[in-house]
């Protein structure tokens, strides 16, 4: 290694990018060698105990296995104490239950590497990405596997954490400042998976079958006051993500329990930002029906404009009219106004009578002129954005099919890394 270092820096056109790359091959594999010999000294120095097994019985040593063990470094051989049980047979390796390592052959420090890097983009490019930054050759499907595993790790972390929550509540809550408000907003969106799951279910699709299934995406936040214009202000990283293809009822409680993390229950002003679906209003009605809820204004707009478009064709925009009583938040004489007279057709009166029962039901949430006196959000563009970066950047690639499992395993994953709570996690595991 000294000599070619000598060769290569006595060439008259310095490569500068060859020079690090040999440094950096010649500390890993250096590296390595520390990190092989320090296991093998703390396998000699450990303190010796009685290995049992769950059936209670002391188990007997049966010598030792090798196995290699990929680590940041590079590979490390390692020879583990194995341990059997005379009564039942069942076997142990105590070595790798300390070192984290048990029925894996890659390292606790290479396993987060794969299960970031399988989390932010496709595992292909994750592999080749781990090939760059950080040396590591792995198979893409082996980043799929870790990565799940890790994803349903921190699924069980989260169950664990919101039993704990919505049974016992914080032992600290976070410390809101005085006129903190606090945001709860939720939204749902498709997610592409395989055809056996499914089976079944309706769909957008012209046979009336589903092709996804929605994922749904919370998001807590917090507003610290108002920006130069006077229009509300997001608190910088305030924002953390839950989600999961489930039901409205197990997610209404997922979401519950983040939003009592997050200091709910010391929150003097709470604000629930929602579109206008039935089931969202009933997580809002179960779990924060002391909130504020408010319909997003920007889907309102949506479906005023479907309405324009049933009277006067698809490139119809609604009456500047309407668009001010709705602004208002004037919702029955909005409602008298679009509904007045109706079309021909059956379809297109049907199709109107929903959309002005969409109105009519939500009016309660729709006092925007209120809500702006207030300095209150008003649209629900944190969770819309989180579903196309959390979810959708991710899960929604073309050609993607996931399995429900695989899809809430990586969900659960992004939505703890971008919720800034990894680390937490990792520790927690260790622990």
């Amino acid at each position: 290694m000294r000599r070619l270092a000598t060769a290569l820096a006595s060439r008259q056109s310095p490569d500068f990018e060859a020079w690090e790359t040999l440094m950096l091959q010649a500390a890993r594999q250096g590296g390595a060698g520390v990190l092989g010999s320090l296991l093998t000294h703390w396998q000699g120095h450990a303190a010796r105990e009685v290995i049992r097994c769950e059936c209670g019985q002391r188990m007997s040593s049966r010598g030792r296995r090798a196995k290699g063990l990929l680590t940041t470094l590079g590979a490390v051989p390692l020879a583990r104490s194995f341990y059997q049980c005379g009564h039942c047979q069942q076997t142990r390796f105590p070595d790798d239950e300390r070192l984290d390592i048990v029925n894996t052959t890659y390292s606790p420090g290479v396993r987060r590497l794969m299960a970031r890097a399988g989390s932010q983009t496709q595992f292909e490019q994750a592999a080749e990405d781990l090939l760059c930054y950080a040396g590591l050759k792995i198979e893409p499907r082996e980043i799929e596997r870790v990565a799940e595993e890790v994803g349903r790790g921190v699924e069980a972390w989260l169950s664990d954490e919101q039993t704990q929550l919505v049974h016992h509540g914080l032992s600290t809550p976070p410390a809101l400042e005085a006129g903190t408000k606090f945001y709860i907003s939720f939204d749902g969106t498709g997610v592409p998976v395989r055809k056996n799951e499914l089976v079944g279910r309706p769909g957008k699709q012209e046979d009336g079958s589903a092709r996804t299934r929605e994922a749904k995406l919370g998001c807590v936040f917090t507003q610290i006051g108002l920006d130069k214009k006077g229009r509300p202000q997001r608190e910088p990283d305030s924002t953390t993500y839950v989600g999961a293809i489930e039901s409205s009822t197990l997610f209404g409680w997922r979401m519950y329990a983040e939003a009592l993390r997050r200091g709910l229950a010391h929150a003097k002003t709470v604000i629930v930002l929602t579109d206008g679906q039935r089931y969202n209003y009933t997580i809002a009605q179960t779990h924060f029906p002391e909130a504020v809820h408010i319909v997003d204004l920007f889907h309102a707009f949506e479906h005023l404009s479907l309405i324009a478009r049933i009277f006067w064709g698809p490139e119809a925009q609604a009456p500047q009219a309407w668009r001010d009583l709705l602004e208002a938040g004037d919702i029955s004489r909005l409602v008298k106004q679009a509904g007045k007279r109706l079309p021909s057709s059956a379809k297109s009166k049907k199709s109107l009578c929903k959309e002005l029962r969409y109105f009519e039901n939500n009016a309660s949430c729709m006092r925007y002129a209120d809500y702006r006196k207030k300095k209150f959000f008003v649209g629900s563009g944190v969770v819309e954005a989180g579903c196309r970066t959390v979810i959708g950047e991710r899960l929604k690639q073309s050609g993607m099919h996931w399995s429900v499992r695989g899809a809430n395993a990586i969900i659960a994953l992004r939505c703890c890394i971008m919720s800034g709570r990894f680390e937490d996690f990792w520790a927690a595991r260790a622990r």
